[in-house]
This record gives structure tokens, C-alpha cells and sequence, in this order.
């Protein structure tokens, strides 16, 4: 099958393209750095000629909610557009577990993302997921007063690689609505990971703990954005990830 992955080059894309090529699939990679605006829509003409299943894995990275909604219905708006043009049976996109108990910020884009594809004319996917194990490093890198710190929260990290499988398993499939949640094997201190993941990068100075503001530190630190008791279960613990990085 010939799938397009919108997000190709990014650090979702890469591992979904690399499934998919495993199992003997066509892939089209939809990004700048081939040639692809997804928000001005600019190169998506003639780009998902013969292509089975648009996957989705575009992002942004920002706390702005006008900033996110923007991106993420541009970028919607215009491949469901291309999508229906080129005749594309499938579009499977890539969203958050429980985003609507976080309904600013960056969650803020991905629930518009979701209202565009529920309501639009192409048969479609939406896989939830919680957040990957990179999450730790994310927050690290993303300095407060110019200074590490460490938010809290309760996670459920899972595997990037895992997502990805389970996004071919999707677009090998038909299209199947709100697919069931998936989520990591179990739950974490986000705080612990950050310190964790700080440590196996060499990081041995005090990582001061702090509360994410808003509605996404409580929605964090309630329990809110954990998956449901019916949600999919992936099998790599934050430990496991850890140790399979480059420079722990």
C-alpha cells in the first residue's frame, strides 16, 4: 500500500516510516524539508497521487493555544482538501489521551485537529495516545528563568516505536472512527522521569520542582490525562527507553 505520512521527517514520522517500510509499504513523506507546506497547503498538489492513507503525525511545539489551533487546523483543513482531490480513503491522525481536560494551551490545537476530522467527508482514524517516553527530555530542555526544572505530574509514558506500530496497523486497516486509547505499560512520576532522564544525560545539579500552571499542570497532576482501564497497553517501560539512549 502507498501510505503519506504528514509529519514525515519529524520524531514521530521517522519511526512510522520506518514500520512501514519494514512491512513493504510505498511512503510519501509530506514535510518542508520535502518540498510540503501543510499549514499554506503549498506542494500537497499531485503529493498523495495513489496514496491509500493519509497518517497524520504533524506537530508544533507551543504553550499558545492560537498558535497550536492554527497549525493544527491549517494543516487539517488543507490534507482532508488534497485528501479528497486525490481520492484518498483514509485519513488517520495522531492526538492525546483525554486532550479535553486541558482544552488550552497546545491541547488546544489538537482537539480542533479532531472536530475538523469528525466532521469532514473522508473516512477517517483518530488514535489517542498518552505522552512518549521523549516527554521527560522535553520538559528538561524547556527551561524555567533560565534554569532546569522539574514539573509534576502523573504519566503513563509510552513507546514512540510502539505508536508507530500501532499507527500501521491502523492505515493497513479501514478507517475505524475513535480507535481505542493507548497508553504505556504503567504509571510514572513525571518529576522522577525528568530527574531520571536529567541524571542519564549527565545533569547532576539540583532540578527544583515546580507545578505546571493551568488547566494542563492540574488536568497533570489530578490523574487526568492517564488512560482509561479499557485503553491499549504497550509493553516498554521509561527504564527500558532510558537505557536504549545514546548517551545514558
Amino acid at each position: 500500500m502507498r501510505f503519506a505520512i504528514a509529519g514525515g521527517t519529524g520524531m514521530t514520522g521517522r519511526h512510522v516510516e520506518a514500520v512501514a517500510r519494514e512491512r513493504g509499504h510505498d511512503v510519501v513523506l509530506l514535510s518542508r524539508g520535502t518540498g510540503v507546506d501543510l499549514v499554506s497547503g503549498a506542494g500537497l498538489h499531485g503529493a498523495l497521487d495513489g496514496v491509500a492513507t493519509v497518517i497524520d503525525v504533524s506537530n508544533i511545539t507551543t504553550p499558545k493555544p492560537e498558535v497550536s489551533v492554527s497549525f493544527f487546523a491549517g494543516a487539517t483543513t488543507n490534507l482532508l482538501s488534497a485528501e479528497r482531490a486525490a481520492g484518498v480513503a483514509h485519513h488517520l491522525a495522531l492526538t492525546i489521551v483525554n486532550a479535553e481536560a486541558a482544552p488550552d494551551g497546545y491541547y488546544a490545537g489538537k482537539l480542533a485537529q479532531e472536530r475538523l476530522i469528525e466532521q469532514g467527508d473522508v473516512p477517517w482514524t483518530i488514535q489517542r495516545t498518552t505522552q512518549f517516553h521523549e516527554y521527560a527530555g522535553m520538559m528538561y530542555h524547556r527551561t524555567h528563568a533560565g534554569a532546569h526544572v522539574t514539573p509534576t505530574g502523573r504519566v503513563q509514558p509510552v513507546s514512540l516505536r510502539e505508536v508507530a506500530v500501532r499507527l500501521v496497523d491502523l492505515a493497513e486497516g479501514g478507517p475505524a472512527g475513535r480507535a481505542t486509547d493507548l497508553g504505556g505499560p504503567r504509571e510514572e512520576s513525571l518529576a522522577d522521569l525528568v530527574r531520571r532522564y536529567a541524571h542519564a544525560i549527565g545533569h547532576h545539579g539540583v532540578l527544583p520542582v515546580v507545578d505546571m500552571p493551568g488547566t494542563l499542570g492540574r488536568a497533570f497532576r489530578s490523574g487526568a490525562l492517564l488512560p482509561g482501564p479499557g485503553a491499549l497497553r504497550g509493553t516498554q517501560t521509561f527504564t527500558e527507553w532510558l537505557a536504549a539512549l545514546p548517551d545514558a
